[in-house]
């Protein structure tokens, strides 16, 4: 019993104790809760009185410069705004001394107002820079005492009496490890680097030791991911063989051919840096191969040919033979083609048998050009260098509209090309040089008529010589200049015939522009025909529109030359105008506004080309 007592006993103070709380409430209404303690929010402004190379780094990477621009219900108390303060002098110099600067004098004075605001000012007193007074670069290796290290030495590159900044630092020590890595030496690593910095006096002690690893030799290559392509299609590309000292260099260009060879999406090379095996190590190919056959419609529109559409079908082996046949089709108002090419794998040296044809319809200048020409020859294409060997046979005729002219001939030649390309975008160029050769010796017979009189009628030997020079260079703010050298030459006696595609006419986008397409050149009783000699320059200044729109420039340009049948009788023709660019991923599209001065026209010249 004496329990039931004290167990009624609590409940009768626990019922007090509710009801006491339920009196001194409305019946229903919660009851209120204690106010938490409210943050103050503090907007502020800081300003920072740093050198201008200096105070971007300031701004952007302390505590309290980062916080100023957060939103308003994340804003800093003004409690925190004064450890802010407080910990910025110490953060400066730390940031300060990634920059060579360790002797830096850093204040933040109290906070004054400004408009209602906080201000708060960072005064930054840098002092002096601190520059690397030595270097010493070693290896605990075979390469110590070696022309190897020494080349390391002279390439090093945060030299003495250069500021010691730690961005710089790191990039000598990334790139030093980098050139010795790709240069046979796949597993060097470093054993120490440091950094001795004497604050008081300014200046920094660096040491090195690498530590170089094996020699690395080229062994076997296991080629991944072919299915229908034969491995010697990727192993003739390969410039290296097995025993050969190990560069990135080789490996990348090895990369680049299969890159361009037309068989493969994508293609990786990498080395196999097991140390282990480092006297043959291997080499992996990874290729993605193309589909085997390939067809593709495109639309286009030039203002020397109009409109066109177009048809290019590839199969890239023909009949289970290692063999790529190309055709293309176009067809427009003005110019009709077919181009077909049948063109083996690369062989030993990159190059590749060749066996080609062309036939077009052009109709310009009120004449009506036919042609076609058959091909048997090798190609080599290189990075830079593109070489073509050829013999080719060649028919043309010509009619004019009015039947006043009628010239038909016929050639066999045997042709050599050759292309060089140093320019740092092969698309878009804006520095180097390009040229283009071509010679050919052959014989050629024809005839030209007038109204029905017989003008030449004869044959015998011919040679041809054409050499285009184009040469791009930036100067100034963002200026971009373009020059370009044309000049071609047939030798033969006047009264040969010789096909028109191995003549010569100017005028056009590529030409001088101004001048309608194939309309500078020789004319017999006032009926255009080609001639036996061309030449043409032209200059062209360029710039982007605005910073803003890069991709977007302007140009001006001045174009000159002509065709004729001797080069005594060449008069040069003048074009000159302005132009828009786009600068697209596949090429420079173009609109130009020329004023020919023989014909005092303005003439657009566009030409633009969409592949889907």
């Amino acid at each position: 019993m004496t329990g039931w007592r004290h167990a009624g006993a609590a409940l009768a103070v626990l019922a007090v104790v509710v009801l006491a709380g339920c009196a001194s409430l409305p019946f229903g209404e919660p009851k209120p809760k204690t106010p938490a303690a409210v943050p103050l929010h503090t907007e502020y402004r800081l300003e920072v009185e740093a050198p201008d190379a200096l105070r971007p780094l300031l701004a952007n990477y302390l505590d309290i410069a980062r916080f100023q621009n957060v939103p308003e219900n994340d804003r800093v108390s003004d409690v925190e705004l004064e450890r802010l303060m407080r910990a910025a002098p110490a953060q400066a110099r730390e940031l300060l001394e990634t920059e060579g600067y360790f002797n830096a004098v850093v204040t933040v004075p109290p906070i004054t107002q400004d408009n209602g605001l906080p201000r708060v000012r960072l005064i930054v007193a840098p002092g002096p820079r601190t520059l690397v007074s030595a270097v010493a670069l070693d290896a605990n290796d075979e390469l110590r005492g070696g022309p190897e290290l020494e080349a390391l030495q002279a390439q090093w590159p945060l030299r003495v009496g250069e500021p010691f900044r730690q961005a710089a630092w790191s990039a000598a020590k990334n790139a030093t490890l980098t050139r010795l890595r790709g240069d046979g030496y796949a597993a060097a690593t470093w054993r120490s680097t440091k950094a001795r910095v004497d604050a008081p006096e300014n200046r920094v002690e660096i040491e090195l030791v690498i530590d170089s690893g094996p020699l690395f030799r080229i062994g076997a290559v296991r080629i991944e991911g072919l299915e229908r392509y034969d491995e010697d299609a990727v192993r003739r590309l390969s410039n290296i063989g097995i025993g050969d000292r190990y560069t990135e260099k080789s490996l990348l260009d090895f990369q680049d051919r299969l890159q361009k060879v037309g068989l493969f999406e994508g293609a990786s090379v990498e080395l196999d840096a097991n140390v282990e095996h480092a006297g043959a190590a291997t080499v992996i190919v990874h290729v993605k191969e193309q589909t085997q056959q390939q067809a593709t419609i495109g639309v286009g529109y030039s203002a020397n040919t109009g409109p066109r559409v177009s048809l290019a079908h590839t199969n890239r082996r023909i009949l289970g033979y290692p063999f790529v046949l190309h055709n293309k089709v176009e067809l427009g108002p003005d110019q009709q083609t077919w181009q077909g090419d049948l063109t083996s794998y690369p062989q030993d040296n990159l190059y590749r048998n060749l066996l080609s044809g062309s036939a077009q319809r052009l109709h310009a200048d009120d004449q009506t050009l036919l042609g076609w020409n058959a091909r048997i020859g090798r190609t080599q294409d290189t990075p830079r260098i593109e070489r073509l060997y050829f013999a080719e046979f060649a028919h043309t005729r010509i009619d004019s509209d009015d039947h006043v002219l009628t010239s038909q001939a016929d050639a066999l030649t045997y042709n050599y090309h050759w292309v060089y390309r140093d320019v740092d975008n092969v698309l878009l160029p804006t520095r180097g040089l390009t040229t283009s050769l071509q010679a050919a010796l052959g014989y050629s017979r024809g005839s030209q008529s007038v109204l029905g009189e017989a003008l030449q009628n004869e044959r015998g030997p011919l040679g041809r010589l054409y050499a285009r020079l184009t040469w791009y260079h930036p100067f100034g703010d963002a200026w971009y200049g373009t020059a370009r050298v044309e000049a071609g030459q047939v030798f033969t006696h006047s009264v040969i015939g010789v096909p028109d595609s191995l003549l010569f006419r100017a005028g056009g986008d590529e030409s001088v522009r101004g001048y309608a397409y194939r309309t500078l050149a020789p004319s017999v009783d006032g009926v255009t025909t080609s001639g036996r000699t061309l030449f043409t320059t032209s200059l062209e200044i360029a710039r982007p529109i605005s910073p803003r729109y890069p991709a977007y420039w302007w140009a001006a340009f001045i174009d000159a030359g002509n065709a004729a049948d001797r080069f005594t009788d060449l008069k040069p023709a003048y074009g000159y105008g302005v132009g828009l660019r786009w600068r697209s991923p596949v090429g420079p599209l173009r609109i130009d506004l020329a004023y020919g001065q023989q014909t005092k026209q303005v003439r657009t010249h566009f030409s633009v080309g969409i592949a889907f």
